[in-house]
């Protein structure tokens, strides 16, 4: 039997408040039918699920469960009413026909839900953004509530995109635009946070929190400073920006924050001083919220309480379960303290406990017809225990991985079993891919997995539109944007990368493979968790007579060629940057010898002189196109010349003052091919296209790349240039909306 689900289509029923009131009403009593069959059958309350004593960890008041739990039971009522208004039914009843006034009292009860529930996550919240912001716009509450409770979750740049929806219809909104600005310094694009909120206050819309957040941002910009005079200038800037804030009304968190700073400037009377006082004031309020008590932790610090730090810090984090952004941000600042004090930087380790990021790679579940086992079915229920009690022990709950059948979809299904985040990255479009790579074992309900797998998903990102000629290429590239992604996350939350893999311990020299990818992590440097398939076989008794590999956790045997040799493909990896000069349609005839003379002069000038070549290059008119062989030669390329555009004097040289460069950059699998026509070498496909529409939405002076080209950025660790987000773009010619980065230099 090959079952294949085909639910009705219901995504152009539209519900309002009354239908989510009821969604959660029959999640509820759907909860407690259930309850009620498993207590008639015997079943009692368990801390793990016990099928042979009957014990069940569900077996709770509906309240009690946590919100990934009550997610199961919301979606399937929410699915019950779509269907049935799909169906053309009506739900009648005393709320039916609810005023506007009405209609504004459920929503502000939602929302009041979301902002005292004690566990947040980030599927729910998604849903509910989805559904809720298609009922009403007439209030800015919606994504006030949201994109705060997002943040908290620690993923701002999807914060970020629903705050930047509702300053659409609310753009003078002053609590969207602290939030936006939020958004914008925990993604790391410090300097876009900066700039907004010194127009705020320019506008005087200088209220505590907003001359907080720009203390913030100086404080991050301190953080990030490498000249030890801008240093110093940040750090004054933040103490005296914290200070005001504080002096304005005695609120804790900048005057927490004003303490930590004159600390850090090295007046440490006055540190102590502010520090006691925010102490105090923490003290006499009777009830405790997280921000309290991460405030009480961070006092006790600069007074050199240790014990009393700890023991602040860790009520905090018993409180804020799963407000991994919140309590990333309290870990810094206590690492920051530490740091200064000279004290155990070990202590933040046991205090904060944030959940690592992983990265995975692993093997597909075998073909009936494979010659040479590899990941037979027999071991699928061992591999998904062997999973699991891996990441558990190493604490590991940020998941980004592919979803073939096999390993890939164990790895998924374990991170949410444990309660994590699942972020997948899928080589190319979902139905050819689950074509190629998920439905293939006939009987089986991988296909099924897949799909419930990629609706729980905080994102699904597509790399590539197709895959025409099979190439591993797309898989290689793929696996480069995992462990990119994976790496940004953990980098934004200040919590640790770990690489885990399913692997036989065989050398391939496939590229793009469970093996290569352990060879590339291997040779950046990462020590990669690996779950082996022949131990495993030989534990479970599985016949083992085809297989005689080593036993250690580290690749041995490389591969023939190194990971990234690509001569046996035409399509291969590179980075591509596109120019466009701004103002040319205003040259003069006149002046189109002094454009060629001084400004492609000048352009020629610093690619003879520069350190990075192209592989490729071409220009029409005012159009420029270069291929790189990696990320590192485009990014530094194109900040190069843009900085020549910037600082050259062109009124000097006969031209427009205002002349200018708009650049993209992105990097994806090209096809390399001879020009018939211009017998020159030249690369081609749709990376090519997705390059050149990031190039009319970027700025004049500005350097844009899209969210690949800044996760390879991330991988490769480089330091000299760095990628901040700016939100999901509109490219240009309709070809779609994605998230953008603004690539800068590193101070």
């Amino acid at each position: 039997m090959n079952y294949q689900p085909k639910p009705i289509d219901t995504s152009r029923v539209t519900i309002n408040a009354a239908h989510l009131e009821l969604t959660e009403l029959l999640a509820k009593n759907t909860h407690e039918i259930w309850a009620q069959q498993r207590i008639d059958d015997g079943w009692k309350f368990g801390i793990q699920r016990d099928d042979n004593h009957k014990e069940h960890p569900g077996l709770v008041p509906y309240e009690e469960l946590s919100e990934s739990e009550k997610q199961y039971d919301r979606n399937t009522a929410l699915g019950v009413i779509k269907l049935l208004l799909a169906l053309g039914y009506r739900l009648e009843g005393e709320n039916q026909g609810l005023s506007d006034e009405k209609e504004d009292q459920k929503l502000a009860l939602m929302l009041r839900n979301i902002k005292e529930s004690s566990e947040l996550n980030v599927g729910y919240l998604l849903e509910i953004s989805r559904e809720t912001i298609k009922i009403r716009t007439c209030s800015p509450d919606i994504y006030i509530v949201l994109g705060e409770a997002i943040l908290q979750t620690g993923e701002p740049l999807i914060a970020y995109d629903i705050i930047q929806e509702g300053l659409k219809h609310w753009r003078d909104n002053v609590k969207l635009k602290q939030l936006l600005a939020l958004s914008l310094a925990r993604s790391g694009a410090t300097l876009s946070a900066n700039s907004l909120l010194v127009e705020m206050v320019t506008l005087r819309e200088s209220d505590i929190e907003t001359i907080s957040l720009l203390a913030r941002t100086h404080k991050d910009l301190y953080l990030q400073a490498t000249n030890p005079k801008e240093k110093q200038t940040q750090l004054e800037l933040a103490a005296q920006r914290y200070l005001q804030a504080y002096q304005l009304k005695k609120s804790n968190y900048p005057g927490i924050n004003a303490a930590t700073m004159f600390l850090l400037k090295g007046e440490e009377n006055t540190a102590r001083e502010i520090a006691e006082k925010v102490k105090q004031s923490c003290l006499k309020q009777s009830e405790r919220d997280y921000w309290q008590l991460a405030t009480l932790g961070e006092a006790s610090l600069i007074l050199r309480e240790w014990s009393a730090a700890e023991n602040y810090y860790q009520q905090a984090v018993k409180i804020g379960k799963g407000r991994i952004g919140d309590i990333s941000s309290t870990s810094k600042n206590a690492k920051l303290l530490l740091e200064y004090l000279e004290g155990n930087k070990e202590h933040l380790k046991t205090w904060f406990q944030l959940p690592r990021a992983v990265v995975f790679t692993g093997q597909m579940i075998d073909q009936s017809e494979r010659e040479n086992p590899r990941f037979p079915a027999e071991l699928e229920a061992q591999v998904y225990e062997s999973i699991c009690d891996r990441l558990a022990t190493l604490d590991a709950k940020i998941g980004y991985a592919s979803a073939a059948c096999g390993a890939d979809i164990l790895f998924l299904e374990a991170i949410l079993e444990l309660k994590g985040e699942i972020h997948i990255v899928l080589p190319y479009e979902q139905e050819e891919f689950i074509k190629n790579s998920v439905d293939i074992i006939p009987n089986s309900n991988w296909k099924q997995r897949f799909n419930t797998l990629f609706a729980k998903a905080n994102e699904v990102i597509v790399c590539s539109h197709h895959n025409l000629e099979n190439n591993p290429v797309l898989y290689e590239y793929a696996n480069r944007v995992i462990h990119g992604l994976g790496k940004m996350r953990a980098e934004l939350l200040d919590t640790e990368l770990l690489n885990l893999a399913v692997w036989d311990g065989k050398a391939s020299n496939t590229i793009g493979g469970t093996a290569s990818t352990i060879q590339m992590w291997q040779d950046w440097g990462y020590k990669p968790e690996i779950i082996n398939l022949q131990s495993l076989k030989q534990v479970s008794g599985v016949d083992t007579n085809l297989f005689n590999i080593s036993e250690n956790s580290q690749l041995e045997i490389h591969p023939q060629y190194p990971y990234h040799d690509q001569s046996e493909h035409s399509k291969k990896l590179m980075a591509l940057l596109f120019a466009d000069v701004v103002k040319y349609s205003k040259l003069t005839e006149e002046q189109i010898p002094k454009y060629i003379k001084h400004f492609l002069g000048s352009v020629g000038e610093i690619e003879a002189q520069s350190k990075h070549l192209p592989c490729f290059k071409n220009t029409w008119g005012d159009a420029f196109y270069y291929v790189f062989a990696d990320v590192n030669a485009a990014g530094n390329f194109a900040l190069d010349l843009c900085d020549l555009i910037q600082h050259t004097n062109w009124s000097e040289k006969g031209l427009p003052e205002n002349l200018n460069l708009r650049i993209s950059l992105h990097a994806g699998p090209v096809n390399e091919y001879m020009n018939p026509i211009t017998k020159n070498k030249s690369y081609i496909g749709t990376h090519v296209s997705y390059a050149a529409r990031i190039e009319p939405i970027t700025p004049p002076g500005k350097v844009y790349s899209s969210q690949a080209f800044a996760a390879l950025t991330c991988s490769m660790g480089i330091k000299n240039f760095t990628c901040d987000y700016v939100g999901q773009i509109p490219f240009a010619k309709g070809y779609g909306t994605f998230p953008t980065y603004h690539v800068r230099r590193c101070k």
